[in-house]
């Protein structure tokens, strides 16, 4: 049997949503995964960033060192928990994850935000929107999606440039 991938060059609609959500109830039925430890272990790694995002911004604003050893020793748990969850990468697909998880975590917090706030509109698209980072993180992971959408764009791209160049040189995935 062919497995169908989502094609990264395609724009994500509701209808892709829902085909991966399909894709991924099929796994859970078959055993292929146990995604309730799983979606656990992507939340828990949402809140580590967070505290490595405030880690950061406290140390910046009060000028203490401390908060950035802490978010050091944040970080040493996060990694291992991040290889047991994404333990096959390819390419950026760790940092990507990484990536699509925290931007996961932040639109549930401005959506609670504004939730709260009586902005029920405005929160109703920040869920959305967390909801699709989570939904492409967990067809990433899954690999639900076909990665060589990417390879294709790339060949479609002019020749190396100034900034192509400096995004190869300055890679945030090297952890």
């Amino acid at each position: 049997m062919k497995k169908e991938y989502l094609n990264l060059s395609d724009k994500l609609t509701a209808q892709t949503i829902e085909d991966i959500t399909a894709q991924v109830e099929k796994l859970k039925k078959t055993g292929g995964v146990d995604l309730s430890i799983e979606e656990d272990l992507a939340i828990g790694i949402m809140n580590l960033l967070s505290l490595e995002e405030h880690f950061y911004f406290t140390g910046v604003k009060t000028e203490k060192e401390e908060y950035f050893d802490l978010l050091t020793e944040v970080r040493s748990l996060r990694k291992p928990l991040m290889e047991r969850l994404v333990p096959q990468h390819e390419g950026e697909t760790w940092c990507i994850s990484k990536h699509l998880l925290a931007a996961t975590m932040r639109f549930m917090e401005v959506g609670a935000k504004l939730n709260t706030d009586g902005k029920k509109d405005e929160a109703k698209k920040l869920f959305e929107s967390a909801h699709k980072t989570f939904t492409l993180f967990w067809a990433l992971r899954l690999k639900l999606i076909d990665v060589n959408g990417l390879k294709k764009v790339a060949v479609r791209e002019k020749p190396w440039t100034l900034q192509g160049i400096m995004n190869k040189l300055v890679d945030c995935c090297d952890e």
